[in-house]
C-alpha cells in the first residue's frame, strides 16, 4: 500500500472523530494574532492551478499571505521542479499536443527521467481540478523553483516573502522517481543558498530521512516535520531524532494539548490543509502559529463579523 493510500485511510478515520463537530460549528469571528503565518498551499490550489506561476503570484495578492507552500521534485538535468508528484497526474495534466494521460501510464512520465525543457511541454492547468470546482482552468506548466523565485521577486520586489518547501520523497522512490534522498536534500540546500533564501525558508517533509538530511547539510535552515499519522508528537519526534522548528500535522490531529506541548518545547505548530473558515477560527482560538490553506481568499472572513 502506498503512503498516499495510507494517508487517505487515515483521513477517513479522522473525519469520524467527535471533535470535527466543533470544527464545523465554530462560527464566531476570531482576531488573528500579529505575525500569524498564513501559507498559500501550492500557491492557491482552490482558485488557480496548483504549483503554477499564476497561483503563487495570485496568492501573494492577499494581504495575509506571507508564505508560499510548494512541493519539489527533480528533473533529469538536476533542476528542482515544482510539482506535488514526481510524475504527471492524469487528473490535471495533458501531454504535449493536448492528449490526455491515462491512469495506467501516468507514472510512466517520471520527472526524474525528463529534462526541465521536456517537462515544460505538458499542460497541467487547462483541465481544472475535479476536487476544486472554484479553480479557474488555464494552461500552465510545472515551473522550476528558480523560475518561481524570480517571478515573485519581479512582481513583489518590496514584499518579504517566505517559502515553505516540501521535499517529496519516500524510500521506494529513491533513484527511480527521485534522486537518493541525501542527493535530493543537498540539491535543495544548495539551491536555497544560491538564491539567497536561507533566512526566508522552511524545508518540510513527511519523510523523516529528508528532514534529517537537510538538518545535516544545512544546519542554518528552519525545518518542519509534516505528519499524517496518529502516533503522537513524542513518537514522531523520536523518529526524527531532534526538535524541528515547526511541527506540521494534518489539522484534525490538532487539539489544545498538542499545541501546549509543542509550545512548551519551543516548537511552533502549523497545521495543513485548512480550507473552511470555521476550522481556521477554531485552530486560531486553540493557539496554532500558522495555517496552510488552498483558499487564501477566505482569510479575511476569519475575523469578520
Amino acid at each position: 500500500m502506498t503512503g498516499q493510500k495510507i494517508r487517505l485511510i487515515l483521513f477517513a478515520m479522522f473525519a469520524a472523530l467527535p471533535f470535527i463537530t466543533c470544527t464545523i460549528t465554530e462560527k464566531k469571528p476570531v482576531p488573528v494574532p500579529s505575525g500569524f503565518d498564513w501559507q498559500g498551499h501550492r500557491g492557491c490550489r482552490g482558485l488557480l492551478p496548483e504549483n503554477s506561476l499564476p497561483a503563487f503570484l495570485h496568492a501573494l495578492g492577499y494581504p495575509g499571505v506571507q508564505t508560499l507552500e510548494l512541493d519539489l521534485a527533480v528533473s533529469k538535468d538536476g533542476q528542482l521542479i515544482v510539482s506535488h508528484e514526481p510524475w504527471f497526474n492524469p487528473a490535471i495534466c495533458r501531454k504535449p499536443g493536448g492528449d490526455s494521460i491515462s491512469k495506467k501510464e501516468g507514472e510512466r512520465y517520471l520527472l526524474y527521467q525528463m529534462s526541465a525543457a521536456e517537462i515544460r511541454e505538458f499542460d497541467c492547468g487547462s483541465m481544472g481540478h475535479p476536487k476544486f470546482p472554484e479553480q479557474q482552468p488555464m494552461p500552465v506548466y510545472k515551473p522550476t523553483f528558480r523560475e518561481v523565485v524570480e517571478a515573485v521577486r519581479t512582481q513583489y520586489p518590496d514584499k518579504k516573502v517566505r517559502w515553505n518547501l516540501e521535499i517529496k520523497s519516500q524510500p521506494d522512490w529513491d533513484s527511480i522517481r527521485t534522486p537518493p534522498v541525501r542527493d535530493f536534500a543537498r540539491l535543495v540546500v544548495n539551491t536555497i543558498r544560491e538564491l539567497g533564501l536561507a533566512d526566508q525558508v522552511t524545508v518540510q517533509s513527511f519523510d523523516v530521512r529528508a528532514v534529517q538530511e537537510v538538518h545535516a547539510a544545512g544546519p542554518e535552515l528552519q525545518l518542519a516535520l509534516l505528519v499524517a499519522n496518529p502516533k503522537g508528537l513524542q513518537a514522531n519526534l523520536r523518529a526524527l531524532g531532534f526538535k524541528p522548528a515547526i511541527y506540521s500535522p494534518y489539522y484534525l490531529l490538532v487539539d489544545r494539548k498538542l499545541i501546549h506541548t509543542c509550545h512548551a518545547q519551543g516548537i511552533r505548530i502549523v497545521p495543513w490543509t485548512v480550507n473552511s473558515v470555521p476550522a481556521m477560527r477554531r485552530l486560531i482560538r486553540l493557539g496554532v502559529d500558522g495555517i496552510i490553506t488552498d483558499y487564501p481568499n477566505k482569510i479575511a472572513e476569519v475575523s469578520a463579523k
